[in-house]
């Protein structure tokens, strides 16, 4: 992607002006941003999700599948039907005060959960169609099983899909069915929604060669400039490109309102310790404050942002915050019958045990995806322990491959699909010690991104400087496992890799797997079982962190 300006981030925790923005926090945690601009009066209630990844079940604190014990403790959270309750009761409060509303997902329904494995993105469009949204942006992940399912999906919508720097060949089963951009009306107001997918998803998923992606400033510039022309101003993005990218999105292109994201599974809110401060605000080229919200992901959460706008479309009064989908919010009970066909057939598959944890194992988004992880380890030891009597020295495993924590206790099948759900296989290849290093290398350079490449290891320890400059040497002093110990990596030298066929195929963007393995062979044998049986033949298990990845 090509650099653009910095953003310029507002703290709104200062009484900072920017094009005579006040902002502060209002009553509850929740934010308030005014201006000096007057505004028209209307205003417009965004609700907003993101990332669900099929959590079409409420989730635990781990967002795996909630327990009978944790619902009895009141320990459980979000999934399709506790989300209606929320969607509709601040739908309900918004309108009887007055507010239009817009629901909106930015993308990432698809992929977590054994519903996506068995109904193909159809059960999540259900519960969608169920609670009634405006619009949903394309996530990489609805891609997965290629154009033809996604087509399928949106065919059952009953509501649009957009993205505007996706560009559809003709003759593909996607073409004419993803628009650049909506128009929606709201008490005579017109109001652009406009949507961005991530380029990245050419190498994060599996799009096709009819479907391209275009840069999203370059699109999104574009886009405004025609909508301008037409005399709408009020623009919402609805981008799944992630936090960082948004903020240089709204520094970069002029006349957004504000934008609703995904993708990087921020948490934002006002009350949550730790998280990112709920609304961002980023400044434009013409100095206005553009608002930038996320909620999360897995339907922990809902965004609910009221935006007032003024004559030339820029916010000029904002409040808002995300809203946890915890015990507050009964399940609706027409949500939770659709659900129940659709439960049955995976319950009776997944509830099978698998082993006993002695400790719960971190599979967190935040730990694997930046750093040595017990789930990174215990997942790249499994694989390396599955071909013990092949000659293969070093296991590698990308960080956003994991999508979820194990608790102590008895796991099931369910639980370990859960943690590995692409249903992605094990994959042996010979790869040069130089080539080794450049896989390392390109996988440490996106953790200021939470970028999914990052590489969790075995049979293989490396020094992690995160102080150096991506592409400029942050990973040193790597060895590889050898007969009689550790043995420093020899660039010139052979050695056998087991991965996964996603990464073998230059997934994660590792081209040099794809370029420069040799004697590649996929064993097709599911990662979910080769960890089910790691567990298993090693209970009760118990993670540990070995310091592979020095930092």
């Amino acid at each position: 992607m090509p650099n653009h300006k910095p953003t310029t981030s507002i703290n709104r925790r200062s009484f900072l002006t920017v094009a005579g923005a006040s902002l502060a926090l209002a009553g509850a945690g929740r934010f308030s941003l005014s201006t000096a601009q007057a505004g028209t009066g209307f205003k417009l209630a965004v609700l907003h999700l993101n990332d669900m990844h099929s959590r079409i079940d409420h989730i635990n604190r781990n967002n795996t599948n909630c327990s009978p014990s944790d619902a009895e403790e009141n320990n459980c959270f979000g999934g399709s039907a506790r989300l209606a309750t929320a969607i509709r009761q601040h739908r309900d409060a918004h309108q009887a005060d007055g507010r239009a509303v817009v629901t909106l997902d930015a993308g990432d329904q698809s992929q977590g959960t054994l519903y996506y494995t068995t109904y193909g993105g159809r059960a999540e469009i259900q519960m969608l169609n169920a609670i009634g949204i405006d619009a949903m942006t394309l996530g990489n992940h609805e891609f997965n099983r290629g154009p033809d399912s996604l087509a399928q999906m949106i065919d059952e919508a009953d509501f649009p899909f957009v993205s505007g720097n996706i560009t559809v060949a003709e003759g593909s089963a996607l073409h004419g069915k993803i628009a650049p951009h909506l128009i929606i009306e709201r008490d005579g107001e017109e109001i652009a929604i406009l949507g961005v997918t991530t380029p990245d998803t050419v190498f994060l998923s599996s799009p096709g060669d009819d479907v391209t992606f275009a840069d999203e400033i370059d699109s999104l510039t574009a886009q405004v400039a025609e909508l301008h022309g037409r005399g709408i101003s009020k623009i919402l993005v609805l981008s799944h490109v992630g936090f960082v990218r948004d903020q240089q999105i709204a520094a970069a292109v002029d006349g957004i309102s504000a934008i609703i994201g995904g993708h990087s599974h921020t948490l934002m809110s006002n009350s949550e310790e730790g998280a990112v401060e709920y609304a961002t605000l980023v400044e434009s080229p013409s100095g206005r404050a553009v608002p930038i919200v996320q909620a999360f992901a897995f339907s922990r959460y809902l965004g609910d942002l009221t935006l007032e706008f003024g004559d030339d479309g820029a916010v000029v009064s904002a409040t808002g915050d995300t809203i946890l989908l915890d015990a507050t919010y009964a399940p609706a009970e027409d949500i939770e019958a659709l659900i129940e066909p659709l439960r049955a057939p995976i319950e009776e598959m997944t509830s099978r045990p698998v082993a006993e944890l002695a400790a719960a194992i971190d599979g967190s988004r935040e730990s694997c995806r930046a750093q040595e992880c017990e789930m990174g380890n215990t997942v790249a030891d499994a694989m390396l322990a599955e071909v013990a009597d092949q000659d293969i020295r070093v296991a590698l495993a990308n960080g956003g491959g994991l999508r979820a924590s194990l608790g102590a206790g008895v796991v099931s099948l369910g639980d370990v699909l859960t943690v590995l759900p692409f249903q992605n296989t094990m994959y042996t290849l010979d790869v040069t010690g130089a080539t080794l290093l450049a896989a390392l290398e390109h996988g440490v350079n996106g953790v200021e991104e939470g970028a999914g490449r990052f590489p969790q290891v075995a049979g293989v320890r490396f020094a992690l400087d995160l102080s150096v400059a991506p592409n400029e040497g942050r990973v040193s002093e790597v060895e590889v496992m050898g007969a009689d110990g550790w043995e420093p990596l020899d660039t010139d030298a052979t050695y056998g890799l087991v991965t996964n066929n996603f990464m073998a195929r230059g997934g994660d963007g590792y081209a040099m797997l794809r370029e420069g393995g040799m004697n590649g062979y996929d064993t097709a044998i599911d990662l979910a079982e080769v960890l089910a049986r790691h567990l298993s033949e090693n209970e009760p298990f118990a993670p540990t962190l070995d310091g592979r990845i020095r930092q």
